[in-house]
């Protein structure tokens, strides 16, 4: 049986959760069955509450806060022991809109690539200001250079990927995972598949990842730098 498995790393989402919740799709074309899991990174509200309420029977909870990519990792690996298939993630913050959710999973459904990631149509996102679009569009040349991929929006957290892949991805930050994913698996010789997807109008929340844009840009620098170690160790 195809299972998927939506996962939701949560901080603090007491409020945008249930709405995110509400448009996530009961099936999916190419799967048999669709689940839901919550990944509660220690939150201090009601999210997990929230979770139950929305009807979310796979609730993981994190005795502390431990950040964004532990969060997402500590999900990919508890979907692959409930039986996943595929396993997309979305936020909680209800940004992206969840119908995309077919097309981003159908490549992988069809077994043309084990990894999907979302493209945010960033120059029009209307809570972006001009600032963090050109550190978007700057970043993204870096990454692309790096890679050698033509990449539109790296640091999306909308993704899909194949269970069979989850024991193999390594996430060393506890930061960010989108950034670190990339790298790793282009250099792994690990093809992407790239979808046009689209957001929603409202944010429900400012970003709790993106404190400052210095703060940004420089954990960012990190990851890369002890990707680039890592690569050059591994030779």
């Amino acid at each position: 049986m195809r299972k998927l498995i939506i996962q939701i790393p949560c901080y603090n989402e007491e409020e945008s959760l249930p709405v995110t919740l509400h448009a996530l799709p009961t099936s999916v074309e190419g799967f048999d069955a669709v689940e839901i899991l919550v990944i509660d990174d220690g939150s201090t509200d009601g999210t997990v509450d929230a979770a139950r309420r929305g009807g979310v029977k796979h609730i993981i909870s994190l005795q502390e806060h431990r950040g964004l990519a532990k969060a997402f990792v500590t999900g990919l690996m508890e979907s692959v022991k409930r039986g996943a298939w595929a396993i997309v993630n979305i936020d909680g913050d209800n940004q992206y809109q969840a119908d995309d959710i077919a097309k981003l999973v159908e490549p992988i459904a069809l077994e043309e690539v084990r990894v999907t990631i979302g493209e945010r149509p960033l120059r029009a996102i209307p809570w972006f200001g001009e600032v963090k679009k050109a550190l978007h569009a700057l970043g993204n040349i870096v990454i692309s250079k790096l890679t050698g991929l033509r990449i539109k929006d790296a640091t999306s957290g909308f993704r899909a990927i194949r269970a069979d892949l989850v024991p193999s991805l390594r996430i060393d930050s506890d930061y960010s995972y989108t950034i670190e994913m990339i790298l790793r698996l282009a250099w792994s010789d690990e093809p992407i598949r790239f979808i046009p997807i689209r957001v929603n109008a409202n944010v429900l929340r400012p970003s709790r990842l993106i404190r400052s844009n210095t703060q940004y840009i420089l954990k960012t620098i990190w990851i890369i730098f002890r990707c680039m170690i890592s690569k050059c160790k591994s030779r």
